[in-house]
């Protein structure tokens, strides 16, 4: 049975301290306020926290005024995302890792199912949250990560091809001229870099195959030093172990050497899947790697070194070696997920594995992001209003995070937005604001 949790004075006076930290950043007095009580209905037991049953809860008595001081702060003020997110960084990560090192940069995209063609970046594509083709608005982040709780540090809207060359939609939309195409890996890269400008501690990059499968991604990742495990697809082609491309042909009498890497029918490499199918059971080993709800998540494994084989043909010396992380359960006739890295020779396998299944986290973020806090609960159309709101449901997310690291919950229990019970008026009787179960 669950524990009943009272209300504290002294996470009441937390809240507003966080609150007052996070709203130096507005760049008005008057924003203040508005952007305080924004946070604070994100945090409310709330079917949907869009402004209108926000504005009902918070103000009863005066519903018009809190509405629209809620939808300027969010639609129009014209505050920055960026620096409010810095301020909730500087919060939360200290509490973080006050017991727990920083160890990750989790890279990943959510869809936001919409309708109509009009709201800032809609399109017909993949959406992870429907998992098929369908319309949708799709965010690209990157979230600092312990073993224990992790933080969206970079968030923004990606802006498909035909939506990025339309002035018309972008006009309405209210799109920063700045703001070009690019692809969610070249986004991805952009916040890893903006990350690294403002010193913010490395950690190993995680991403899945989306991101690690774009060797131009893996690539520049090493340019910038940082180590990564990364997922890709089994038809990613490696050299075995031991094997490498052939070298040049030798220098004839006349003409120009070569100097290009060579393969011919015999020597070809292997897709990772080929590579994997040839071991052995004796070559997998068994791993466990955190506690679930129904006991320790394991699985085998293999990890071998290996050379990737992308375009190696147009090279004078081959791709350094790196680590090729095998999974394949016991159940499956053959392997189900692959990820490459270039951390050290000499880790641990348990390590590896750790760190591959650290994306786990995330995935419970964004379920938090969008089923506790209304991440996806933004009903406006604009590119600003989007942005204000992602942060600011990201900026409540904080304080939950920063809270469970403070006070580590009882087994099976997690501080929820509910459990807070902020102080604020009795709704009106029979009110049903627009969004609600019941309301017309």
């Amino acid at each position: 049975m669950k524990r009943q949790q009272s209300p504290s004075p002294d996470r009441s006076q937390r809240f507003e301290d966080y609150l007052d930290h996070l709203t130096r950043c507005a760049g008005h007095a008057d924003r203040i306020v508005p952007m305080e009580n924004y946070t604070k209905g994100l945090l409310l037991p709330l079917e949907r926290k869009s402004v209108e049953p926000m504005a009902a809860r918070l103000a009863p008595g005066n519903v018009r005024r809190m509405h629209q001081s809620l939808h300027h702060i969010v639609a129009d003020a014209p505050w920055s995302d960026a620096a409010l997110l810095q301020q909730v960084r500087e919060q939360v990560l200290p509490t973080m890792t006050r017991r727990h090192k920083p160890i990750a940069w989790i890279v990943d995209d959510t869809g936001f199912p919409k309708k109509g063609a009009h709201s800032v970046g809609v399109a017909r594509q993949y959406c992870g949250q429907v998992g098929k083709q369908d319309n949708c608005r799709i965010a690209v982040s990157v979230s600092l990560a312990t073993e224990q709780a992790s933080l969206p540090a970079r968030y923004r809207l990606y802006l498909p091809e035909n939506w990025a060359a339309d002035a018309e939609r972008r006009k309405k939309a209210g799109v920063p001229e700045e703001i070009r195409f690019q692809t969610k890996q070249e986004m991805a890269l952009d916040q890893i870099r903006s990350l690294l400008e403002e010193g913010v501690r490395r950690g190993v990059v995680l991403a899945d195959a989306a991101y690690g499968n774009h060797h131009g991604f893996r690539e520049e990742l090493e340019k910038l030093e940082l180590e990564y495990v990364l997922g890709i697809q089994s038809s990613t082609s490696v050299w075995p172990p031991g094997t490498a491309p052939l070298p040049p042909k030798a220098r004839k009498t006349t003409g120009r050497p070569a100097h290009l890497l060579r393969r011919d029918q015999h020597h070809q490499p292997l897709s990772v899947k080929e590579l994997a199918l040839c071991l052995s059971p004796a070559d997998l080993r068994r791993v466990s790697w955190r506690e679930g709800t129904r006991g320790a998540m394991h699985s085998r494994f293999a990890c071998l070194r290996i050379r990737v084989a992308h375009r190696d043909y147009w090279r004078k010396e081959p791709h350094p070696e790196q680590w090729l992380l095998i999974e394949w359960p016991r159940e499956e006739k053959e392997p189900t997920k692959y990820w490459l890295s270039n951390l050290p020779e000499s880790i641990p396998l348990r390590r590896l594995v750790l760190l591959a299944k650290q994306r786990w986290i995330i995935e419970r973020d964004y379920q938090e992001l969008k089923q506790e806090l209304g991440l996806g609960h933004f009903e406006g159309r604009g590119w600003r209003g989007f942005h204000h709101h992602a942060s600011l449901c990201i900026a409540a997310y904080g304080f939950l995070v920063r809270e469970r690291c403070l006070f580590s919950p009882p087994p099976g229990e997690s501080l929820r937005p509910a459990d807070l019970r902020l102080p604020l008026p009795r709704p009106e009787s029979g009110y049903a604001p627009r969004g609600a179960a019941g309301s017309h």
